[in-house]
This record gives structure tokens, sequence and C-alpha cells, in this order.
């Protein structure tokens, strides 16, 4: 069974540079330019996870943490900011995120961290 992750970003070349990473997993990676989009996205299809820029054209990483809490299922939120530091990892973190990924995006570091992600719902569903 193949994961889906909405990646959320105004950088359409950052969508096809971690496409080409998730190529090997059994991942399948969904992208919109704003938060309007995602919106309308994830109510009409179920997501695992949401990787999202801290900064959205259109709202910031903690609008979709709120949109987030709205979905059935709930997926995992990860937040992705070229200025990531301990300070906002932490704060993610207390507030509700998965993990922060630090750009520009490390292969490895993307694929173990998504991958778990995933892995971390799909397992909680099949409990219940």
């Amino acid at each position: 069974m193949r994961s889906r992750v909405l990646y959320i970003s105004g950088r359409p070349e950052d969508a096809r540079c971690l496409s080409q990473m998730l190529h090997p997993l059994p991942l399948v990676l969904d992208h919109v330019g704003s938060l309007q989009q995602a919106r309308q996205q994830l109510r009409s299809e179920d997501y695992d996870v949401v990787l999202t820029e801290a900064v959205l054209p259109d709202g910031k990483w903690l609008d979709v943490l709120h949109l987030v809490r709205e979905c059935p299922g709930a997926p995992e939120v990860i937040v992705t900011d070229r200025q990531a530091d301990t300070r906002f990892w932490a704060e993610a973190l207390n507030l509700g995120a998965y993990d922060l990924l630090a750009q520009p995006f490390d292969a490895p570091e993307v694929q173990r961290i998504l991958y778990n992600a995933c892995s971390r719902v799909t397992h909680s569903m099949s409990a219940v």
C-alpha cells in the first residue's frame, strides 16, 4: 500500500526535487502551492503526511497544523524551512508537528523522516 504525502510549497522546483528523492519509496507525493489549495486538496483526498514550508504565500505552518486537525485520520505534519534551527525545531514539535526538515533537502534524511511518519500513521490506523 502506498502512502500519500501532500507537499505545500510555493516552489515547484522543490516539489520536483522531492518527488525524485521519494521515487524509490512506496509514497505518492502531491504538490499544491498555497494553504487555500491545500484546504481544497485535503477535502478531496486522504493523506498520511502533510509536508509544508514554514512560510506559505497565504499563511504559515501553524495554519496548516490547525487545518490538519480538522481532517479525518489527522495526518502528521512535517515543517520545512531554509532557516531551520534547534529553537524552531523545538517550537514545531511542542506545538504538534511530527518533525522539521532543513533545506536544502538531504535525500536520506527526507526519505527516513517521511517514511517513518507515514509508517506511524499506517500503524496507528491499523490498531483502531
